[in-house]
């Protein structure tokens, strides 16, 4: 969860679906089943890897980044998260084998640079890295800006990023699919009507266990679409867009 969005209000279904899927990729490329260290940059308050840590056999470290801890963040952060986890503001020292980027290049100005910098010096040869960013730049909105958001990518412009970083891509294509109509539906009421300040963090969730199980059902659906897809090499359009890349060595 970006540091603009955290709260007391329960996880959205999104944000669970998300989990779900890219914890299905760190499975699938074999990093669960052994002892590994991860990266996870754009970390935020730390929940995915504090959910990914629970699932690593012991001899395990993730080591979270984040340019927007302040020294009361790091100190809060730290007595909650598993012991499994550390919490840095600059990149730490060493190679890890893999590195997590989920909705964090769209907030670098500079993202190719940024993306080359972390893979070149956090990134071991072989190593993995597993990105998402948000798709498509007809559905930027007042809510882009208010997290700071310097674009939003097309696939072609997502892959020249990650391609430009050195990276092989193993898998990529669109995710939550679903999401695509009523995100378009609500660009075109923005453009109609004008855009409102946004400060409702979009994670924000209360409506009721019912309607969260039948949200997140969706959304597990429609990610195990997104999976189905990338083995078959289909590209369909997602309101994110993903990948796992390998280092060249």
């Amino acid at each position: 969860m970006d540091l603009r969005e955290t709260g007391e209000q329960p996880r959205h279904p999104w944000e669970l679906a998300r989990l779900e899927f890219f914890v299905a990729a760190l499975r699938r490329h074999g990093l669960l089943g052994r002892p590994v260290s991860l990266l996870d940059v754009g970390s935020g308050d730390a929940w995915f890897s504090s959910q990914v840590a629970g699932l690593l056999p012991a001899g395990s470290h993730i080591s979270c980044l984040d340019a927007g801890y302040d020294e009361a963040t790091l100190q809060r952060l730290q007595e909650q998260v598993p012991p499994m986890l550390s919490l840095h503001r600059e990149p730490p020292p060493g190679q890890f084998d893999a590195v997590v980027l989920l909705d964090v290049l769209e907030h670098v100005a500079d993202d190719r640079g940024f993306l080359q910098s972390i893979v070149a010096s956090s990134l071991r040869p072989g190593g993995l890295a597993v990105i998402s960013v948000p798709a498509w730049q007809a559905l930027f909105t007042q809510h882009d800006t208010f997290l700071h958001h310097h674009r939003r990518y097309s696939p072609a412009l997502a892959r020249q990023v990650t391609k430009a970083a050195g990276l092989q891509l193993l898998e990529s294509g669109g995710l939550f699919h679903s999401l695509l109509l009523p995100r378009a539906l609500g660009k075109l009421r923005e453009a109609a009507l004008g855009a409102a300040e946004d400060t409702t963090p979009s994670i924000a969730w209360n409506h009721g266990p019912l309607l969260t199980k039948a949200v997140l059902g969706a959304l597990q659906v429609d990610g195990a679409v997104s999976q189905l897809l990338a083995r078959t090499g289909l590209s369909v359009p997602g309101l994110s867009w993903w990948a796992v890349g390998q280092k060249l060595v």
